[in-house]
């Protein structure tokens, strides 16, 4: 049950001027709060919640403090002491009075992002962003395209490091369950692998006979374990006991990760096709990225656009895709975003396909894509807008940095392939608002 917070004109924090004086309008959280369409974000809050049962929190209380968490970088628990503490962030969130208790606890934060879903985000960047060019704080002007990795929270993956954890976790389990049925203990070799694997992660210079030695022996645990718990899963089948779902779940997971670890061992490759490199996020793929520095990237891959300083998520995938395919759909979205075609469209050589050059030929759309033919090298040099363009497309990459550097999209931390795409679309929009303050 959600019921609307009374939010008259009444001063704000009349308790802390009691002389006189009132809050500096000038504050950031002040000004970032009139570019927020509040209303529209609490209609399409309170259609997560029945008509009946506890009333739910307020609407501005979370979604301020969703905005909050990605423009200061802070966890759950560090934003809600951190609001409590400061009169213009609880401003920002609805509050109208000074509130000197907790404002809410932290785990309700992810319990209600989880309720509100992937639509309640895309929702808030829709409706946000059209008081942004309503206000003609975004123009529609020309159109950068290209597209980043965004890594998720995860260590990075080695054969036998995911056969450790996945053994780690199938003892754990193996325990709980078989203290819940009453079964003796099982003889599960954990102090022995755990040994094993300690004495091979201290090892400085691993050769690739001691990595192959590891990783059969980490393959054999893993075996042994793996049909312990199916026989205890199978036990507590027949005497009706209840295996959660998660655990289920789970369990398939790491007998995925055995099979694609056991063939590759056989095989004597490190290749598979849908290579699982996390047990507790199984969705990630290796992204090869091509650069020099991170040659292989762990997380989503998103297809986005640059348009008049900034960013729009377009297209997001947890697996490599030729982002050269989406030209035509970043076109298509800039119109419905902005109600008309961009007067021009600067990308990588990559997206100079012949598709892609007949598209925007046809639709009228100035490319800064590299002529065909003999005389190409001399266009490049002689044309000045085309020297421009190729120059503005940097700008693109500086805010990927940007975002990457100060908004939290370096590491998502919400898991599921939901909460991946919620942690970039709240990242980007912070990053926008702040872009858009410094115009408003």
């Amino acid at each position: 049950m959600y019921r609307p917070k009374d939010r008259s004109s009444r001063p704000l924090f009349p308790e802390l001027f009691p002389f006189g004086g009132k809050l500096d309008a000038g504050n950031r959280w002040l000004r970032i709060a009139e570019l927020i369409p509040w209303q529209d974000l609490e209609d399409e809050y309170r259609k997560a919640f029945s008509d009946i049962g506890r009333p739910a929190k307020d609407a501005q209380l979370v979604i301020g403090l969703l905005l909050l968490k990605h423009m200061t970088g802070l966890s759950d628990r560090e934003l809600v002491a951190e609001v409590l503490e400061n009169p213009y962030m609880q401003a920002f969130c609805g509050f109208r009075s000074m509130a000197t208790e907790e404002v809410l606890d932290a785990s309700t934060l992810a319990k209600i992002r989880g309720k509100l879903g992937l639509s309640f985000f895309r929702y808030m960047e829709e409706k946000t962003y059209e008081v942004l060019i309503e206000r003609r704080i975004i123009r529609a002007r020309g159109m950068l395209m290209d597209a980043t990795v965004f890594p998720e929270s995860v260590k990075y993956p080695t054969d036998v490091g995911l056969l450790n954890d996945v053994r780690e976790w199938l003892v754990k389990s193996i325990r709980k369950l078989g203290n819940a049925l009453g079964v003796k203990r099982v003889r599960t070799y954990k102090r022995k692998a755990r040994q094993e694997y300690l004495k091979f992660a201290k090892k400085k210079a691993k050769t690739k006979k001691t990595i192959a030695r590891a990783k059969k022996a980490m393959l054999q645990y893993v075996r042994r374990n793996l049909r312990q718990m199916r026989e205890l899963v199978e036990t507590a089948g027949r005497r009706r006991k209840r295996v959660y779902h998660a655990v289920r779940e789970r369990l398939r997971v790491a007998e995925e990760i055995f099979r694609q670890q056991w063939e590759m061992y056989k095989r004597k490759t490190h290749r598979i096709a849908d290579r699982i490199v996390s047990l507790h996020r199984p969705y990630v793929r290796p992204i090869k990225t091509g650069k020099q520095a991170k040659d292989t990237e762990f997380g989503a891959k998103g297809a986005l656009v640059h348009v008049d300083g900034f960013l729009f998520l377009d297209h997001l995938k947890h697996e490599a895709f030729n982002e050269s395919e989406f030209a035509g759909a970043h076109i298509r979205a800039y119109r419905e975003r902005f109600g008309k075609l961009p007067p021009y469209v600067a990308a990588d050589q990559k997206y100079g396909t012949r598709e892609n050059r007949e598209t925007t030929g046809e639709l009228g759309i100035r490319t800064s894509f590299k002529p065909l033919g003999r005389k190409s090298k001399e266009i490049q040099k002689t044309d000045p807008w085309f020297k421009a363009k190729q120059k503005e497309r940097n700008r693109i990459e500086g805010a990927f940095g940007n975002g990457k550097e100060h908004y939290g999209l370096n590491r998502v931390k919400y898991t599921g392939l939901e909460g991946s795409e919620m942690w970039v679309r709240a990242g980007l929009l912070a990053m926008n608002l702040k872009t858009a303050l410094q115009r408003a």
